[in-house]
């Protein structure tokens, strides 16, 4: 909301926002900083502002900054505006027969100081209530120096003031500070500090941020985010008999001196004249650094105009800051900066409920931040135009991805009428670099052996689904595989939202090729369906294919490449699933795959979440990785389909190797081996390569913590590791024929050491 210079002091307009009634207060040009505390003439103001508007539910000082006073703080004072109303109009508090029903000699002092008390009482509520007990201490002192025949009357009057004192005390202002008023002196207004505590919105921003730490709560971390001119501080909190923590953010938009935040007004204003074309908004990257530059000019050429001085980190800071709040994403992207968060949730209606962010350390957290519809709205039209997808209310899902540099999410939006509070966000924030299978063994996602298994199952081009529930890792295992695949291998990428690491990769130097596909929520758009996209991929040569996720129809065509892939390079996919059965049923009865077709999955490995007894914390897991076998006709459950390589033990926290891993009883395996010169039928040779593969990956884990650099369990180190190893097995091969691990391992581990004494890495 944005007043003219010529609007007048406390001039107001009630908007309609995000289902609530927002009043705006104006103090453009006033002499002093809009505070409810420290000037009772603003607060009568507003009070008298609530009489004539009872349906307000927050209330906003328009300045340089905009104070907005929440909710529960404005309902303090229509409380007070009620209660001044109702003591007019329905009590009728200075009437003769409230005051002096018998005695009229009291009248005139009565009536002087319920006046007194009604003149306080918008400007001052406390105070007033202070009053009125000292009225009511003086009536029962009068009270006894009164004749018997005026005994009466003051039992009457002081009826009535202990009846407006009980009245009063209901109120939540005043219930609030009763506990405070031990230490009150009169007139003292520092005791409205405890109550009112305005979010200071800069004027080029509408998402409110409460700025100060809640009372009563205890500091449990602290730590910075962002890089160069662009730090935010984060504070982890803990509220007593709260057991959702809270993520408080201090950005650096919200600690501007009131000349930076005039400066980042004026160019907002000029900015948004000059919002980029929808076709702009396909390169972001490009956009961003053009309007970057754009706004350095603007802010310079501003503060020359105006004599303010800015450093080289300033103008930096405020470019950075004024090219999130117009073509950007806002605290939005504050918060993606953050490699701790998982998930970002804005549930409707946004402007009423703070921000919830899934932590990595510290779980399920309350933000600080609550969005404005305005911002919300903004942010849904940015992302229509990034991804080319409709939103409305005819598609009222939309999924599509944010990139800026290289922090990457998935966003997923829904709106009326799927959502009859207005528009909702669940933005799923990915690792900035590729998950690889030693990052997992460190956190403890994978053990050695199952890295080890997983990669030797990847080399021998195995058909694979990574299943699991919601927010159990699967994308990020399976990009963490894409690694595994030797880059000299075509890889083609089927997505119909880019989460799978590809571009990481294609730095990587992999010869790899990403196809977006139509989402299985849309029917008509330009884009090609999922079905069609993997069909295509059969005709583009022999390639691996990885299949973002199984979600409909497209599982029919994926079995066919399945059946048409397996023997030339790996299939790989992910899917919803709780366990190997649980995948079957769904591939087979809810998206209608023939059950023969099924059996061109080799192996299911499933990945959930698992939870600590009291509830309160969960950590990602591979929990099974099971072969599919081939004899099964009707039901692979009850014919023993399913048989487990590796199975979770919840007591020690890994994944063990079954006796049919052991026991080298795996078809797949021997069916890989069977295809290798020297393997067939020689089981521990087999066996000796997963576990050399597991050595490799757990000595990445182990000189890491030895040097303190996990740089090296990075994908891009992991790439290299790989290939090392795979180039010394081929000369291991020429020369003895096996690439046994008593001589591969060695030699593998002499070039690490070398490359980590030449810290090129």
């Amino acid at each position: 909301m944005q007043f003219g210079k010529d609007a007048p002091l406390y001039d107001y307009e009630v908007s309609r926002e995000g289902g609530e009634d927002v009043m705006y207060v104006n103090f453009v040009g006033a002499p002093f900083i809009p505070s409810l505390v420290e000037m009772p003439e603003i607060m009568e103001r507003v009070v008298d502002l609530l009489i004539e508007n009872q349906n307000v539910s927050r209330i906003v000082f328009v300045q340089q900054k905009n104070y907005n006073y929440d909710m529960k703080e404005t309902n303090y004072l229509l409380e007070v505006a009620n209660f001044y109303t109702f003591l007019l109009k329905q009590e009728r508090i200075l009437s003769h027969e409230k005051l002096a029903s018998s005695n009229e000699a009291m009248f005139s002092k009565r009536y002087n100081s319920m006046f007194s008390f009604l003149s306080v009482l918008k400007k001052d509520p406390i105070y007033a209530y202070h009053e009125l007990r000292k009225f009511l201490i003086e009536a029962k002192i009068d009270s006894t120096k009164a004749g018997e025949e005026n005994k009466s009357d003051f039992a009457n009057y002081i009826y009535y003031l202990e009846k407006l004192i009980s009245l009063f005390e209901k109120t939540k202002l005043i219930s609030l500070i009763l506990p405070y008023l031990s230490d009150y002196s009169t007139g003292d207004r520092e005791v409205y500090r405890l109550i009112f505590k305005p979010d200071v919105i800069p004027n080029f921003t509408f998402t409110r941020l409460v700025f100060d730490l809640p009372r009563d709560s205890e500091i449990i971390d602290q730590y910075e985010i962002g890089k160069d001119y662009d730090k935010s501080l984060v504070t982890i909190l803990k509220k007593k008999d709260e057991a959702k923590l809270i993520y408080h953010l201090s950005p650096p938009e919200n600690s501007l001196s009131e000349d930076f935040n005039s400066l980042l007004n004026l160019a907002r204003g000029t900015l948004m004249e000059h919002q980029p074309k929808a076709k702009e908004f396909t390169d972001t990257d490009r956009i961003r650094q053009v309007f970057f530059n754009i706004s350095k000019d603007l802010i310079s050429d501003l503060a020359n105009s105006k004599s303010i001085r800015l450093s080289y980190s300033e103008l930096n800071n405020l470019s950075i800051i004024l090219v999130r709040h117009t073509i950007g994403f806002g605290l939005l992207e504050v918060l993606l900066q953050d490699k701790h968060l998982q998930d970002i949730s804005l549930n409707a209606p946004i402007p009423k409920v703070n921000i919830f962010v899934r932590h990595g350390i510290h779980g399920e957290c309350s933000t600080n931040i609550l969005p404005s519809a305005e911002d919300a709205d903004s942010w849904a039209a940015k992302f229509r135009m990034i991804s080319g997808r409709p939103l409305n209310e005819a598609n009222p899902i939309l999924d599509t991805q944010l990139e800026i540099g290289k922090i990457s999410a998935r966003v997923a939006i829904i709106q009326e009428p799927l959502s009859p509070d207005g528009l909702a966000y669940s933005i799923r924030r990915h690792r900035e670099d590729p998950w690889t299978l030693p990052l997992f063994i460190k956190n403890k996602m994978v053990n050695p052996l199952s890295a080890g298994l997983l990669s030797f199952l990847i080399d021998g081009a195995r058909t694979m689904l990574v299943a699991g529930t919601r927010s159990s890792g699967k994308t990020s295992l399976l990009g963490s595989l894409m690694l595994e695949i030797i880059p000299k291998n075509r890889v083609i990428v089927i997505e119909d939202t880019l989460e799978l690491p590809v571009t990481a990769l294609r730095n990587l130097n992999y010869d790899i090729l990403r196809m977006k596909v139509r989402s299985a929520l849309l029917k008509t758009t330009a884009e090609v369906s999922a079905e069609d996209g993997i069909r295509t991929s059969l005709r583009l040569g022999d390639s691996a294919l990885i299949l973002g996720e199984v979600r409909s129809e497209e599982a029919k065509a994926l079995y066919e490449a399945m059946r048409v892939g397996a023997l030339a390079n790996v299939v790989a996919g992910t899917i919803h699933g709780a366990s190997p059965y649980g995948v079957y049923d769904r591939v087979v009865n809810d998206l209608g795959v023939p059950k023969t077709s099924f059996k061109a999955t080799d192996i299911i490995a499933v990945a959930n979440p698992i939870k600590s007894p009291d509830g309160m914390h969960s950590w990602r897991r591979l929990l099974q990785l099971s072969e599919i076998r081939k004899h099964w006709t009707e039901d692979p459950m009850e014919e023993k389909g399913f048989v487990d390589l590796m199975k979770y033990n919840v007591e020690k926290d890994e994944l063990e190797p079954t006796d049919d891993l052991i026991n080298g009883d795996s078809e797949i395996i021997k069916d890989i081996a069977a295809n290798v010169k020297g393997w067939a039928g020689d089981w521990d040779a087999v066996y000796d390569n997963i576990l050399l593969r597991s050595k490799i990956k757990n000595e990445l884990v182990e000189v890491s913590k030895k040097i303190k650099n996990d740089k090296i369990l990075e994908a891009g180190f992991s790439v290299i590791a790989n290939d090392s190893f795979h180039k010394i097995s081929d000369n291991i091969i020429q020369e003895i024929g096996l690439p046994t691990s008593e001589r591969v391992f060695p030699e593998w581990q002499k070039w690490l050491n070398e490359k980590i004494k030449s810290k090129k890495f």
